[in-house]
């Protein structure tokens, strides 16, 4: 064999030997460490969980010091309950002792009468005898009623001269609300008409409504006087 051959053969060899041990080298070649990430121990997981079982039953557990608070606010709370109870009860008896209404029937009837005869009369006018109306309002009228009567009837009394203008008023129920001694509040209900003869018969007008009042009186020389007159609109 010419030696030419022979050298060109061994550099083949010694070529193929340096790929064999290169591809040898690089599959025993341990991976990078960058592409595995360490797990987390197992022991750090059994601490929390028997961390968060020992201290749950501490949390829910109220301390004593609010327990004995709790427990202090509810008696306070009774106590306070049973004494309201017992002042709203002394309260009211002691109101309906003092309300005659309630206890005496003959009082309050006289009471109740002569609140509606005084209505009758104070609220009705007949422009042929305006001295029957000042005499009422005289005898019948004490206090602040008086300028409250006035106030009331002045737009009557305006035109009632030139109107003829005659009113009516009858009470048709009445309730005493309350009586303390010499004192009384009547609610009263009455029926109003007006009428006015001022123009030929069959020109004639005629008004009608209903009246709610509110008397408080006042007893004076064996009789009822009224003191205050409210108004409502009926």
């Amino acid at each position: 064999m010419p030696s030419t051959t022979r050298h060109t053969l061994n550099r083949q060899r010694q070529r193929q030997n340096q790929r064999t041990e290169q591809t040898t080298a690089e599959a025993v070649a341990p991976e990078p460490a960058t592409k595995t990430r360490p797990r987390p121990e197992p022991r750090t997981t059994e601490k929390t969980e028997k961390t968060e079982k020992a201290t749950t039953p501490r949390a829910a557990a109220p301390p004593r010091r609010l327990l004995a608070a709790l427990c202090l606010l509810t008696l306070l709370l009774g106590a306070f309950a049973g004494w309201a109870h017992a002042r709203s009860h002394a309260l009211t008896d002691t109101a309906a002792a003092q309300n005659t209404a309630l206890t005496d029937a003959a009082r309050t009837s006289e009471v109740k009468g002569q609140a509606e005869k005084a209505v009758n009369a104070l609220f009705s006018y007949d422009y042929a005898n305006p001295k029957t109306a000042e005499k009422a309002a005289a005898d019948l009228l004490t206090g602040k009623a008086v300028g409250q009567h006035r106030t009331l009837l002045a737009p009557v009394l305006a035109q009632a001269q030139e109107q003829k203008t005659v009113v009516t008023t009858t009470v048709t129920d009445s309730a005493v609300e309350r009586i303390d001694g010499d004192r009384a509040r009547v609610l009263v209900y009455a029926d109003q008409s007006s009428t006015s003869t001022a123009a030929k018969a069959k020109d004639a007008a005629g008004n009608y409504a209903g009246a709610m009042l509110a008397l408080d009186l006042v007893h004076r020389d064996g009789r009822w006087l009224v003191s205050a007159i409210d108004t409502f609109s009926s």
